[in-house]
C-alpha cells in the first residue's frame, strides 16, 4: 500500500503532456512531472519515488530525497511562520508544516528545531511535531549501559540537556556530563551511562569509568612521548584547550593525570606535565 511521506515503488500507468501518472492504489494517481523524470521512462515501468502533497493538494512523486521522512527525526530550519503554524525546510518544493499544537514552545523564522515527522490520519497530511515524547520512547529497557549512541540535543533544562538517542529514544545529559555548552540541534556522539530504576535513560558525552580513564592515560603518555616528554597542558589549563587536544572534559583529564601521578609515571606542577 502507498505510504505518503516515504519512498514507494510505483508503476507508471499513463503518460501526459506534463508528466506521468503513477498507480497510487486506493489513493488514486500520483503525478510524476516531466521536470522530475530522466529520459527513457515509459508506461509499465516501475519507479522509486518519494510521495507527498504539493501546494495544490495533489499527490506528487519525486526522485528528490528530503532531509527527513515519515517516522524519522531531524533538525530542520524554520523558514516562515503564519496563522497556521511554522513551516520547515525539508528539502522539497513545499515546506513541511509544524502546527502550533505540535510545538513545545513558539518558534520563529531562522530557528532550528528538532522534530518528528508523521502522517496525520485526521488531516491526511505529512506534518512535523516538536512534542517528541508523544512519539519516542523514554524506556531504556532494550538499551545497554555503555553502548555508543548518536545523540541530537533537542532541549535545555535546569538539569542539563535532553537528547534524542539513535532517533528512537529520549534521554538526559546532566550538566556535569556535558563538559561544554551544547546547543539545540547539535549532533554528538555519546553513551548510555545508566538505565535508572524507573527505566529513564541517563546519558554521557564520555565515559568516566576505569576503562575509559586507562585509555585516556595511554593517550596522555603517547602525547608526552611525541613532545619530548613535556606538556604545558596541566590540570589548571582551560577546559577548551583540554577538549581540543584530547576530546574529553577537564574533570576526566584531571582524574587521568592524577592516576598517572600516583603511578609515578609523570611529574605534575602548575605549569607543566613531565614524563618520568
Amino acid at each position: 500500500m502507498l505510504q505518503i511521506g516515504k519512498f514507494n515503488q510505483l508503476k507508471v500507468v499513463n503518460q501526459l503532456p506534463f508528466g506521468f501518472q503513477l498507480d497510487g492504489g486506493v489513493f488514486g494517481h500520483v503525478l510524476l512531472r516531466h521536470v522530475e523524470t530522466p529520459e527513457g521512462y515509459k508506461v509499465g515501468d516501475r519507479v522509486n519515488v518519494f510521495v507527498y502533497y504539493d501546494s495544490d493538494d495533489r499527490l506528487i512523486g519525486t526522485f528528490t530525497k528530503p532531509f527527513v521522512q515519515v517516522e524519522q527525526c531531524a533538525v530542520l530550519r524554520v523558514v516562515a511562520v503564519n496563522k497556521v503554524g511554522a513551516f520547515l525546510d525539508w528539502g522539497l518544493d513545499k515546506d513541511l508544516l509544524l502546527p502550533f499544537n505540535e510545538q513545545e514552545k513558539p518558534v520563529s523564522e531562522g530557528m532550528s528545531v528538532v522534530v518528528y515527522v508523521f502522517y496525520d490520519e485526521e488531516t491526511e497530511r505529512v506534518v512535523a511535531s516538536a512534542k517528541l515524547r508523544d512519539f519516542l520512547s523514554e524506556d531504556g529497557s532494550e538499551l545497554e549501559e555503555r553502548q555508543t549512541a548518536e545523540l541530537i540535543v533537542y532541549a535545555q533544562t535546569d538539569m542539563g540537556y535532553k537528547a534524542v538517542i539513535n532517533k528512537t529514544h529520549l534521554g538526559l545529559i546532566y550538566k556535569d556530563e556535558a563538559f561544554k555548552k551544547l546547543r539545540v540541534g547539535q549532533r554528538i556522539k555519546g553513551y548510555i551511562k545508566r538505565i535508572r530504576d524507573d527505566k529513564k535513560i541517563d546519558l554521557a558525552v564520555q565515559l568516566h569509568d576505569d576503562q575509559a580513564r586507562k585509555s585516556l592515560a595511554d593517550q596522555i603518555i603517547e602525547d608526552l612521548e611525541a613532545h619530548g616528554g613535556i606538556s604545558t597542558l596541566t590540570d589548571k589549563s582551560p577546559a577548551e584547550e583540554i577538549y581540543q587536544r584530547f576530546n574529553v572534559s577537564k574533570n576526566a583529564y584531571k582524574k587521568a593525570l592524577g592516576g598517572l601521578y600516583k603511578a609515578k609515571r609523570i611529574n605534575l606542577d602548575k605549569t607543566k606535565v613531565t614524563l618520568l
